[in-house]
């Protein structure tokens, strides 16, 4: 069972930065994949970024160039740095990986974009 915690949410002006942060409880190299999903208040959860153990990454074209996925193998940990944040960005953001054929999914972190 893999255990992935997010961390990095929180209150953010129109225009600001946040980068979020997902903790495995095991080596990333084991998983296929990782990603970020979101979901805002009364819509379905959607795609924002994924990679994969190649590096190949995949997100929307809405929102390539302003949110960037990383990882840090020696932390076991992904991120996903956020950046000109708008006010539809608001959502919960989720953190996910792909592991032998079984998704893993985080509980969530709150990103509320406010002024």
């Amino acid at each position: 069972q893999v255990q992935l915690v997010e961390s990095g949410g929180g209150l953010v002006q129109p225009g600001g930065s946040l980068r979020l942060s997902c903790a495995a409880s095991e080596s990333i190299f084991n998983f296929y994949a990782m990603g970020w999903y979101r979901q805002a208040p009364g819509k379905q959860r959607e795609l924002v970024t994924t990679i994969t153990r190649g590096g190949s990454t995949t997100a929307p074209d809405a929102l390539k160039g302003r949110f960037t996925i990383s990882t840090d193998s020696a932390k076991n940990t992904v991120y996903l740095q956020m950046n000109s944040l708008k006010p539809e960005d608001t959502a919960v953001y989720y953190c996910h990986v792909l592991r032998r054929g079984v998704d893993y999914w985080g509980k969530g972190t709150l990103v509320t974009v406010s002024s």
